[in-house]
């Protein structure tokens, strides 16, 4: 008798976890990355003495990372140093309205108060109640697999689940709290993270708000590549293996069940397959035929979260008016998400977003130039050429300049772009996206993709487009929750066919 073997495609968050758990239980564990390096769109990369994240940028619920590594004997201190940022972000309004968020709940009271006389008041009631989301939402509803209504049929579960505003949208509930704009604006950002607009994301996700706020902004020292390295070195402790360079071109089915991963250079036999690569592409391009569970008019129908426009540059001196994380609200966001979400287009106005992380870690960048991160959100399945990225460059680099009031171009010494056609190829993203499926109520729970296939036994899922959604935390917990349903159904070893 053998462990049984575990097939993990994919080493990005979700698989990290999924591998760990089930390495730290016995089980016989290789990840096959199609990627030179672990990290999936966590990747990083160096040039020119810059080193820049490639994907994530913020760190929040830094208690669902802290409870990861604590459920292995381990601490995020073990393998990373945090640092909490304060102000947590600057938002920019326009020339000379620059706002800063600050850490501090007296500060934060301060700067509402100023904006909306009441609203401190208002706030308190605001987070009041997204704590009580948070603790139900993050503890208990994101650990739950949804494969079954019978999981939230316990009495206090339904009344959790009423009491957490599930059927009202995001948008009439804040606005039951505030009215300036600019509030409205400041407490509407984070669900944006969840890939929908706030009139179509359930007012459960005013959890993100308290995450924001009362958790706070952080930043492992060195880049969010650190959380991988911590994350592949626990893996390894545990005994997990990884194959780099394999790009995953078929999985063999026989008699309802998944025997073998091929590889563009290796066979890898398997008693149990973990999909933490796109799972559409892993669906409708590595399965057979008559083992896909849905139907490619059922993937078009979904509500996909956006891709993104990013630039990497290396700026040869320091730069004024910017903070580590800066959200350009100059522009009217409501256009904007018109062209990512009702008609897919490049838009006219965009918002953007700039981090700097070399404002808190000088290790990022050479000493006197600047690291900078540049991230606009788009509509997946968009046209991609590099004559639109260089369109959108210059676009974003005029407000960029005129903003912050300095000359930025003729320093830049480092640049490099990612959009659709990288996601693709280096993901094998759905239709070029960035995040993943979006957290509308129909995209909720149950109504996700299934984190099991229905048509192979030992077939699982986990990451972005299953529960509990998009995002690095829910990630982290979704190879969590797969790795506990394995459990269930394969508790002993199996023996390893020859």
């Amino acid at each position: 008798m053998s462990a049984t073997k575990v097939i993990v495609i994919g080493s990005g968050f979700s698989g990290l976890s999924a591998a760990t758990c089930l390495a730290d239980q016995g089980y016989d564990v290789t990840v096959l990355e199609k990627n030179s390096t672990p990290g999936g769109r966590a990747r990083s990369f160096s040039a020119d003495g810059f080193t820049f994240d490639m994907g994530p940028s913020w760190y929040w619920m830094p208690d669902v990372f802290e409870s990861y590594f604590n459920r292995f004997g381990k601490s995020t201190s073990d393998y990373y140093k945090l640092k909490r940022l304060d102000p947590s972000y600057t938002v920019v309004f326009g020339e000379n309205d620059f706002v800063d968020i600050p850490a501090t709940m007296p500060e934060l009271h301060q700067l509402f108060e100023s904006m909306e006389q009441g609203s401190t008041a208002q706030l308190d009631k605001f987070l009041e109640q997204a704590a009580y989301k948070y603790e139900v939402g993050i503890n208990q509803l994101v650990y739950k697999p949804g494969r079954s209504v019978s999981e939230f049929m316990s009495p206090k579960l339904l009344l959790d689940v009423l009491r957490m505003d599930v059927f009202q949208s995001f948008y009439k509930h804040i606005r039951r709290y505030f009215k300036n704009e600019r509030i409205l604006k400041l407490m509407e950002f984070p669900v944006l993270f969840l890939g929908a607009l706030p009139q179509n994301t359930p007012a459960l996700y005013s959890l993100m708000n308290y995450a924001d706020i009362k958790l706070g902004t952080w930043y492992p020292m060195g880049g969010m590549y650190k959380i991988v390295e911590g994350m592949v070195q626990l893996a390894m402790e545990k005994g997990v293996k990884f194959e780099f360079d394999q790009n995953v071109q078929q999985i063999e089915v026989a008699n309802g069940k998944a025997t073998h991963v091929v590889t563009n250079s290796g066979y890898f036999e398997a008693d149990v397959v973990v999909a933490s690569a796109d799972y559409h592409h892993v669906e409708q391009h590595l399965l057979p035929r008559a083992y896909q569970s849905y139907s490619e008019s059922y993937w078009n129908s979904r509500v996909m979260a956006p891709s993104s426009l990013l630039f990497y540059l290396g700026i040869n001196k320091p730069l004024q008016n910017l903070q580590h994380h800066n959200l350009f609200f100059d522009e009217d966001f409501g256009p904007h998400a018109h062209e990512i979400y009702t008609d897919p287009k490049w838009p006219e106005k965009p918002l953007f977003y700039v981090s700097a992380p070399s404002v808190t870690d000088a290790s990022v960048a050479p000493a006197g130039c600047e690291n900078l991160f540049i991230l606009m959100p788009v509509a997946p399945g968009l046209e991609d050429t590099p004559e639109l990225r260089e369109l959108y460059f210059e676009k974003i680099m005029d407000r960029l300049e005129q903003l912050t009031k300095q000359e930025i171009r003729s320093a830049i010494i480092y640049k490099r772009s990612y959009a659709h056609k990288d996601f693709i190829s280096d993901y094998n993203a759905f239709k070029g996206n960035a995040y993943g499926l979006a957290n509308t109520l129909m995209q909720t729970a149950l109504l996700k993709p299934s984190l099991k296939s229905r048509k192979v036994s030992n077939l699982y899922y986990t990451g972005q487009l299953t529960v509990p959604g998009p995002g690095v935390p829910p990630s982290l917990i979704s190879g969590q929750v797969v790795a506990k349903e394995i459990s269930k159904e394969y508790a002993t070893p199996v023996a390893v066919k020859v």
